[in-house]
């Protein structure tokens, strides 16, 4: 899978934007606040419909301009799709091949996309929610349905929320027992997709943090917040936590509470990894994660690098590239070429950027 041609209008400080890419190695040098990782979010958003950033659609949005465009033609298994997202302050219209998609959950595998970033080291240090955020992302692109059950889920968590909050007397035990009957369906089936993404992963991890970071005993731990998968189980759990539930006035337990932890050695990364262990270890995930897309979807994602060899000594960055495969477009950037090898630049088309105009 890659983006034979991206067209950008009115994107940040992109105001127009028309190029042909490299179905491989694209790297994109300029420096700070020119550009260089607007190109990378718009990829980012026309994939997943969202920034990776937390921002409202009008901070996308080019100053004094009332939208913003973004096109693609993408090649995969010899067939070209087109793809579009058009972005005002209040709306947001999604196009596969010229037509109007309504559903998000239709639209947003089209395109895979893995992004490395220096925020990255947010979900290692942060809170769950970030590493939630992560997981969601990456199930939501390798699954469709995984989309269809969360938006359930979260609709139905939303609707709970609201009724748990009245008055004690107001509350009808049997129509709150339905919500949570409907919500633990949908819970136990996250939790199974979460936990078998989080297996996976670990099939994969250790070795690649040992080709970078040279150590070994890496694994992910997932942290689900309910104490089983089992309906029966759960179901009692719910009734014997109602009274609970009802003076904090929220749903107290579920996949909204999830969490999950990076183990080195049994040692957690949070509390006693150092900053570079903490940032390699995210790349591993990040880096095992192609391998899954491989495997469930027949395809290579589109892997993003922002600006990250500057994070890594010459060791790391000299074994970070060697994960840069002929199979796989990579769209780099950066702000000094001496970061990338000479004989990674050779086979690489390179863009400069100033300003937001992009130069061959």
């Amino acid at each position: 899978m890659y983006i034979k041609n991206l067209k950008i209008k009115n994107f940040r400080l992109i105001e127009n934007l028309d190029i042909e890419l490299n179905k491989n190695i694209n790297v994109f040098i300029g420096n700070n606040a020119q550009g260089k990782t607007s190109i990378l979010e718009s990829i980012y958003l026309l994939a997943l419909t969202k920034s990776f950033r937390n921002v409202e659609n009008e901070e996308l949005i080019t100053k004094q301009q009332e939208f913003t465009r973004i096109n693609a033609i993408v090649k995969s298994d010899n067939k070209t799709k087109k793809m579009g997202i058009i972005l005002d302050k209040n709306n947001k219209t999604l196009k596969l091949n010229g037509k109007e998609i309504k559903k998000v959950s239709s639209y947003i595998s089209t395109i895979n996309v893995i992004m490395f970033s220096p925020d990255d080291l947010d979900i290692v240090k942060k809170s769950p929610g970030i590493r939630r955020t992560l997981l969601n992302i990456e199930l939501c692109q390798l699954f469709p349905s995984y989309v269809k059950i969360l938006n359930e889920y979260n609709k139905l968590l939303k609707m709970r929320n609201e009724y748990i909050k009245k008055k004690y007397e107001a509350i009808n035990r049997d129509y709150l027992n339905i919500l949570t009957d409907k919500l633990l369906d949908r819970a136990i089936v996250i939790m199974d997709y979460r936990e078998k993404f989080i297996a996976n992963i670990n099939n994969h991890i250790d070795n690649t943090f040992y080709k970078i970071m040279k150590e070994k005993g890496l694994q992910v731990s997932y942290e689900p917040n309910l104490i089983s998968k089992d309906k029966e189980v759960l179901t009692k759990f719910f009734y014997d936590n109602f009274f609970n539930e009802i003076n904090k006035k929220s749903t107290l337990f579920g996949p909204h509470r999830d969490d999950f932890s990076f183990i080195l050695n049994e040692d957690d990364l949070k509390t006693y990894g150092s900053q570079g262990q903490q940032r390699v270890a995210i790349l591993a995930f990040k880096l095992a994660e192609i391998n899954l897309f491989m495997e469930t979807k027949k395809s290579y994602p589109i892997v993003l690098l922002d600006d990250i060899f500057s994070e890594l000594d010459i060791e790391k960055r000299n074994n970070l590239l060697k994960f840069i495969k002929s199979k796989i477009q990579f769209i780099i950037t950066t702000t000094d070429i001496n970061n990338i090898s000479k004989k990674i630049l050779d086979k690489s088309d390179v863009f400069k950027v100033k300003n937001g105009i992009v130069t061959r």
